[in-house]
């Protein structure tokens, strides 16, 4: 009917709560969202972005380092399209945080420390509406080597043969663009993965030639991202992945399946693809959905 209604997560901001005395009848309770919003909500990631930035000076709670910034951190680089190095963006994801019993819709960011590549720490914003807003950080043990995402770009242009095909491609006139490299916790590791665009000299459009993937270690440069998986883990063992689906009560419930090391990486290679046409598409529901069935077969890949 064009009336606009604003639902306040937080009643305690200063900002808001003078909003709220100047248009009393358009900010609302976010409990009185439709229930068809409410699972569409999505934390902002540019007071993610300010937040994550402060909170890597301000998480040192001791006088004397706070003030010599002994611990500083900092949002970590990238090498992004070309060649050029960006500050990494916060990134949505689907994923079972640490303690939790299923996946939630997350954005994170990773920590690495001033002048120092390796990763520290990650921190992720919820999204799900019953913890929506609330922001968690998750610190690795200082005696613990955990590469950060230089790093592990770096293992990515020291191999030998990722180096030689891509300096291959740089001489038949190909134009390389290296996509967001995304930095996954899953269970106990990371999982990093890259997508990599060729455009040919000729071409207008880039297509996604390779996936580079390193769990910290080994590095492969495959395909796609179920044949990254194979090179990766291999395909000798299986698991249990929550993949069947049943309707109980016009609900989908997961159900568990023993399903092949094989058949895991080939799903999600499949959801991948799936993420891939939907970015493409601009269909942001498609893409979380995808994201959240690849996030439960990589959960169950490392288990």
């Amino acid at each position: 009917d064009g009336d606009v209604n604003y639902y306040v997560s937080d009643v305690n901001d200063p900002l808001i709560i003078t909003y709220t005395k100047i248009f009393p009848k358009q900010f609302k309770s976010i409990d009185s969202m439709p229930e068809g919003l409410k699972k569409h909500i999505r934390y902002p990631t540019d007071l993610f972005s300010v937040q994550s930035k402060i909170y890597s000076t301000y998480h040192m709670d001791d006088v004397p380092v706070f003030y010599n910034k002994e611990d500083a951190w900092q949002i970590p680089k990238e090498i992004y399209g070309v060649g050029q190095q960006i500050m990494m963006e916060p990134y949505y994801m689907i994923m079972k945080l640490p303690g939790e019993e299923k996946e939630e819709f997350v954005l994170m960011t990773p920590f690495t420390p001033i002048r120092k590549d390796n990763m520290v720490a990650w921190m992720a914003a919820r999204s799900d509406f019953d913890d929506y807003g609330k922001l968690i950080l998750y610190k690795f043990p200082k005696d613990k080597l955990i590469y950060g995402p230089s790093q592990i770009e770096a293992k990515f242009d020291q191999d030998s043969e990722i180096s030689q095909q891509l300096t291959l491609w740089s001489q038949q006139g190909s134009r390389i663009t290296r996509g967001n490299l995304l930095v996954i916790p899953i269970e106990d590791s990371i999982l990093y993965v890259e997508p990599l665009y060729i455009q040919a000299e000729t071409g207008q459009l880039p297509e996604l030639k390779r996936v580079l993937m390193s769990d910290g270690e080994r590095v492969v440069m495959e395909k796609d991202i179920g044949s990254a998986l194979i090179a990766l883990f291999g395909t000798s063992t299986s698991t249990n992945l929550r993949g069947a689906q049943e309707v109980v009560e016009g609900e989908e419930a997961s159900i568990l399946e023993d399903k092949s090391q094989e058949e895991l990486i080939e799903d999600a290679n499949n959801y991948y693809g799936l993420i891939l046409d939907s970015m493409n598409q601009q269909d942001w529901s498609g893409i979380g959905n995808n994201f959240d069935k690849l996030g439960e077969v990589l959960s169950n890949l490392a288990e």
